[in-house]
């Protein structure tokens, strides 16, 4: 049966041979996540300038003609085996289409955006760019409402999220905890920024006295604490 499926197509592409339309056929494709969208549009525009006239079964055996390699070899063999049975649900090519999303496009981006959220950190950046990183790489990830806090707590300053933790209304959403984390890490950066120059002004008063061992330059520029 796989077998004259095939041969269904080959004729098919042989008499396709005569046709004053140029399309560009599809790119093989193998399993890329990357390239599904565009596998799929060209497939789709092949086949409504060239053989939409063909049977839907050939149709999707002419699709699956372009998927080679790795594990989506293996998932087209399956899907043949069944057509071949008449067991398969895929009897047109947009079900062939939808099927491709979800096995290799829309599945295994989310599986990378999870893969992601289990790996980002916070490190040195201020929270602001935290918060963004982390919505971008939750929105496809089916993370949502406690469990999506926990993940953004996780690698969360330590500091932070025990005063956020201990506040006489701590956060209860997500939206909180981004909207406050930003807020508290801007007033402790600003407030640590205020405190280091109230300690240079104070090794420096009246702009002449150097802490021992000197500075290349003073706050203003100037050399030796002086204002230039």
């Amino acid at each position: 049966m796989i077998a004259t499926l095939q041969q269904q197509v080959n004729t098919m592409l042989f008499y396709q041979q005569g046709s004053r339309v140029e399309v560009t056929k599809p790119q093989v494709f193998g399993e890329k996540m990357e390239e599904v969208s565009v596998f799929i549009n060209t497939a789709h525009l092949y086949l409504k300038m060239k053989i939409m006239d063909k049977a839907a079964t050939t149709q999707v055996v002419w699709v699956l003609s372009y998927i080679q390699g790795g594990v989506a070899e293996a998932w087209k063999d399956n899907l043949l085996d069944k057509l071949a049975k008449g067991k398969s649900e895929v009897d047109t090519v947009e079900k062939l289409f939808t099927k491709i999303r979800n096995n290799f496009g829309e599945m295994l981006k989310e599986d990378k955006k999870i893969e992601q959220l289990w790996t980002i950190e916070q490190e040195g950046r201020t929270c602001n760019k935290y918060v963004q990183e982390f919505k971008k790489v939750t929105r496809r990830s089916g993370y949502e409402g406690r469990p999506l806090i926990e993940e953004f707590k996780r690698e969360l300053n330590g500091t932070i999220r025990r005063k956020l933790a201990k506040a006489e209304e701590p956060p209860t959403t997500i939206g909180e905890w981004q909207e406050k984390v930003v807020r508290l890490d801007r007033n402790q950066r600003q407030s640590r920024a205020e405190k280091r120059m109230l300690g240079r002004n104070a090794m420096h008063p009246g702009g002449n006295a150097q802490p021992r061992g000197g500075y290349g330059r003073g706050l203003y520029g100037g050399r030796g604490g002086q204002i230039t």
